[in-house]
């Protein structure tokens, strides 16, 4: 296999962008030029109103929760999940100068390798703390006794470090097989996966090589980063809706509801990347060209919606938190202290919620 066809001399923006997220190469024809680019535009403009809206919404829920915030296992759970969201929004200019430039990476091969971990990173944290706050919710739910004497903010943080560090470890094969090629023909310079650690595109060993790692990496993505995660998720809510409907209890609880958005907003957002990852693979064994087509086009289109999720939740914590007019006239820290508190049954008034916040403001200052 040629250079050339790993990085045409007229580069397919579309192709370049899957092969940044997805592969180390694509062997497609190449599609419209207008649609390719309108794709990439639209690429660009989904990673800045991330990148914006990201760092700003993370970073205000790492304040309030770490800091304006009593401590409670909720706010370990959200500040953690914004803390993933934060570092992977804060990268995100990377990708928008990458895209922005006709896919030429100008940065080194250490932030190419850094971009893509801290993406992953990303993903497997964020999935993981959401599995792990859904069985917490189930916990609380079918075992309410344990929950209480149990459920601790120690045990929380423990469990929050043990998740970053197994996050870490699914995400640091990208730190070995991310690397920058230049192509001498176009005097670009590509960050991709270089799977075999080879830019031998002709030995037949490597190629093989490059192709069964490019199938485990996706296998495990899959796997540990949707498929188990989302099981497990299915499993703690259908533990949690048999026993409320056998205690006769209702769903209504704002935590919970809130809990439960984000948990949806992440799997619809990431399941179409997840899924045209599975389809990459199966283009490469399958000379199906609609697929082939089906693959570049919805690649930049599902890469743009999953990276949109990192900067949801803190829109869904102020909005959920409390009625939506409600949410607009009070302040933030309302909001979010809403949206994270622990449930101490149903009868709690409005007057000892508004009491909390002045107590705990109060405190702060």
């Amino acid at each position: 296999m040629e250079l050339s066809t790993l990085f045409p001399s007229s580069p397919n923006p579309l192709a370049l962008q899957l092969e940044e997220e997805e592969d180390e190469y694509v062997l497609v024809d190449d599609l419209p030029s207008e649609l390719e680019t309108t794709l990439r535009y639209l690429s660009i403009i989904i990673y800045s109103i991330a990148f914006l809206l990201g760092t700003i919404g993370n970073g205000l829920v790492i304040w309030i929760a770490g800091f304006r915030m009593k401590k409670t296992v909720n706010t370990v759970w959200f500040s953690h999940l914004a803390i993933a969201d934060f570092i992977f929004t804060f990268f995100l200019p990377l990708s928008i100068a990458y895209t922005a430039l006709g896919f030429d990476w100008p940065f080194g091969t250490l932030l190419c390798k850094l971009n893509s971990t801290v993406a992953f990173l990303n993903l497997f944290a964020s999935v993981f703390l959401l599995t792990i706050i859904s069985a917490d919710r189930c916990v609380s739910v079918v075992r309410p006794v344990w929950a209480q004497n149990y459920r601790t903010t120690r045990l929380a943080s423990a469990i929050t470090m043990a998740i970053w560090l197994v996050a870490f470890c699914l995400c640091s094969p990208y730190l070995a097989f991310r690397d920058t090629i230049q192509d001498n023909e176009t005097n670009v310079t590509h960050c991709y996966n270089n799977y075999a650690f080879s830019t031998d595109f002709d030995d037949l060993e490597v190629v093989a090589l490059r192709s069964m790692r490019h199938q485990v990496m996706i296998s495990v993505r899959f796997l540990f980063g949707f498929l188990l995660p989302f099981g497990l998720i299915l499993v703690f809510y259908s533990l949690m809706a048999l026993k409320l409907r056998r205690s006769h209890l209702s769903w209504s609880s704002r935590p919970f509801k809130v809990m439960a958005t984000v948990v949806v907003a992440f799997f619809i957002c990431w399941f179409p990347y997840h899924i045209l990852s599975v389809l990459e693979v199966v283009m490469h064994h399958w000379d199906n060209k609609t697929l082939k087509s089906a693959v570049l086009i919805g690649s930049p289109l599902a890469t743009s919606l999953a990276f949109f999720n990192s900067c949801l939740n803190p829109f869904l914590y102020v909005f959920l938190g409390r009625d939506f007019k409600e949410s607009l006239r009070r302040s933030i820290l309302l909001a979010f202290e809403s949206a994270f508190s622990e449930e101490h049954g149903k009868n709690t008034s409005s007057q000892e919620k508004s009491r909390s916040i002045s107590d705990q403001s109060s405190q702060c200052t």
